[in-house]
């Protein structure tokens, strides 16, 4: 396994681990009060939304990315059937949160959907947040990384939106592990395949306020779940802090709201760029399932 490939995987659920402690709190002047500058891991308080939770393990997020990893090394490949199966059993008497488009999907599955028709109609973008694995299995062929970055989120989330996303930053960071600098991809990416849609404006507007306070800008554009808020702040952290990953996913925690989703696809889209030495080791190491990660990352 090549550095840049562990290094985007493990920055994707380092970027969710960092997260959890500050995850869904959107007053970013409380955040700074009660946490200061969240540069580690940090236990959920009583009155988080991960309660259950401990320093260095996952969110909701996190945790159904570490499915598709363990459903990617065991069917050698991305199997649509085989992830559907693993990801309702993870729901199955799950200790933590569980957000409104699984609970829809779920309600689905229960009436009698199948894996193709279940999905939620949620516009949340942690459906596409969830791929970095996906990226490393599918290294070598993009147009199957398409197809199935696309299926593995229509299967919780059915929105257009949240769907194109998951293929734009599969392209992104496909481009990104190949060779091209993130905001150089950012724009190929769109240019070849997201003309004229929602996506380029938003890509737009990301680009343009690279040289503002992050915090401020992940305000404007909003904090929230929603791709047509969340996915403008993705642009900007990648835009901004292109060399320096450790900083971005920090600042994304520190923006408020949905920083677990947003840090998700930074940490992916960076550490295919920068490769593991970018990498806080203590992020590592302080990562509850590092080991599991790692054997499954060696079978793919």
């Amino acid at each position: 396994m090549e550095g840049k490939e562990m290094a985007m995987v493990l920055a994707s659920f380092a970027a969710d681990a960092l997260a959890m402690g500050a995850h869904w709190i959107y007053d970013t002047d409380r955040i700074s009060q009660r946490f200061g500058r969240i540069d580690t891991f940090l236990k959920p308080g009583t009155d988080s939304y991960h309660p259950t939770k401990e320093k260095g393990a996952f969110t909701h997020y996190g945790d159904q990315t570490l499915i598709l990893l363990e459903s990617l090394a065991a069917k050698n490949g991305f199997d649509l059937p085989d992830f559907s199966a693993r990801w309702r059993a993870l729901f199955k008497d799950y200790p933590g949160y569980v957000d409104n488009a699984t609970r829809i999907t779920l309600s689905s599955y229960a009436a009698g959907s199948t894996y193709e028709d279940a999905g939620s109609p949620s516009d949340d973008l942690a459906g596409a947040a969830r791929i970095a694995p996906l990226v490393c299995a599918c290294r070598d062929d993009a147009d199957t990384l398409v197809m199935n970055a696309r299926a593995q989120t229509r299967m919780t989330h059915s929105n257009p939106h949240t769907i194109d996303s998951a293929e734009f930053f599969a392209r992104v960071a496909w481009t990104v592990l190949h060779g091209t600098p993130p905001a150089d991809a950012l724009k190929q990416v769109t240019e070849k395949h997201f003309g004229n849609s929602a996506l380029s404006v938003w890509v737009t507007e990301g680009l343009a306020s690279k040289d503002r306070d992050s915090i401020e800008s992940i305000a404007a554009f909003g904090q929230t779940c929603h791709t047509p808020e969340a996915f403008p702040g993705v642009i900007h952290l990648i835009a901004r802090y292109e060399g320096d990953l450790k900083e971005a996913l920090i600042q994304s925690v520190m923006a408020g709201g949905d920083s677990a989703a947003r840090g998700m696809i930074v940490g992916m889209v960076l550490g295919a760029h920068l490769g593991l030495p970018a990498l806080p080791r203590h992020w590592i190491e302080d990562l509850r399932a590092k080991d599991r990660i790692l054997g499954l990352m060696e079978r793919l």
